[in-house]
């Protein structure tokens, strides 16, 4: 077993590195909502599974057929700008229809908890039925989606000895680093992401300083809706399939990797979301890839045993300008 975790630490490295990008960027939508809202979103998984189709749909659209180098990149922007459009409405239409009326009447976390739960399989459940089967003609049951046999050509960006980096996995990771700056910079720099702090901090407070609840609930999940279509684009890039259950297991890793990294805190989300794929990634090399589950969620009840706050343990609502 050591030999195979050292013949395969860098493939697993940079497997790691680009599997723990997407569950950052996931667990983004997970611990926003949380930090503001102290709700476990579980319909957010399946957000994310709306913008793989959607990415999908776009790669179909264009003809997309072993594309490499910048016309790669183009297509992936494209897929990400598409996918995080239809994730980012559907978010903000899940708040509408399942969440704010709840909030409105002033119903119990439980009562959000269900609602949340509701939806999540009203979505998989839509998905499966009406557009795997009825627009796809696919059979529901297990039928995947993709868009060929490969639209990308694969290449070696960097070819040194054991470090070998495809041209997708560089771009999923330098495009998962670069929304998270971007939305690490507008939480702590722009009006809005203020008004997310303060409302994360004391609601009471904020709305007698003049912010808008309902509009800083909307944004938080336009957010993370537009996280989870980018990483929707970035994971069809690397997987090239999709399936309406596609985001169950992701959506638990995910959220595993919010709790790792501390739930309501951004910066952890992007700790934890690396940590677990690098751990999974080094798990399957030693243990086999069939205990690649068994290593992510043993993670997890190590971590709420012995340090509950995750990693890094500072919460949305904590987090200064």
């Amino acid at each position: 077993m050591l030999d195979d975790f050292i013949n395969q630490f860098w493939p697993s490295t940079v497997d790691g590195l680009a599997l723990g990008a997407i569950y950052a960027l996931l667990a983004l939508g997970y611990t926003m909502v949380y930090g503001v809202l102290r709700l476990i979103n579980f319909a957010h998984a399946d957000i994310f599974m709306v913008g793989t189709f959607a990415a999908l749909w776009t790669a179909r659209g264009i003809g997309a057929d072993d594309v490499g180098g910048i016309a790669l990149i183009g297509v992936v922007v494209l897929m990400a700008v598409v996918a995080g459009a239809v994730a980012g409405g559907g978010a903000m239409l899940l708040e509408v229809t399942a969440y704010r009326p709840l909030r409105k009447k002033g119903a119990s976390r439980l009562a959000a908890l269900i609602s949340a739960i509701g939806a999540s399989i009203f979505i998989q459940q839509l998905m499966g039925t009406v557009v795997i089967h009825r627009v796809f003609g696919t059979s529901k049951e297990g039928g995947k989606l993709d868009v060929n046999e490969h639209f990308k050509e694969l290449t070696a960006v960097v070819d040194a000895g054991p470090i070998l980096i495809r041209n997708d996995q560089l771009i999923v990771f330098v495009g998962a680093v670069a929304m998270m700056i971007a939305l690490d910079q507008f939480v702590n720099r722009t009006k809005l992401g203020r008004g997310i702090r303060s409302t994360a901090q004391d609601p009471e407070t904020a709305v007698l300083m003049g912010v808008n609840i309902d509009r800083v609930v909307q944004v938080t999940f336009l957010v993370g809706g537009i996280m989870a279509g980018v990483a929707a684009a970035l994971y069809f890039l690397r997987f090239e399939t999709t399936n309406y259950f596609t985001g169950f297991l992701l959506g638990i890793k995910a959220f595993t990797a919010a709790v790792l990294g501390g739930i309501g805190n951004i910066r952890g989300a992007l700790a934890g979301g690396f940590t677990l794929g690098l751990l999974e990634m080094y798990g399957s090399s030693i243990f086999g890839s069939e205990w690649r589950d068994v290593v992510a969620f043993t993670l997890l009840i190590l971590v709420l045993m012995f340090r509950p706050t995750g990693i890094l343990g500072e919460s949305l609502q904590q987090a200064r300008a």
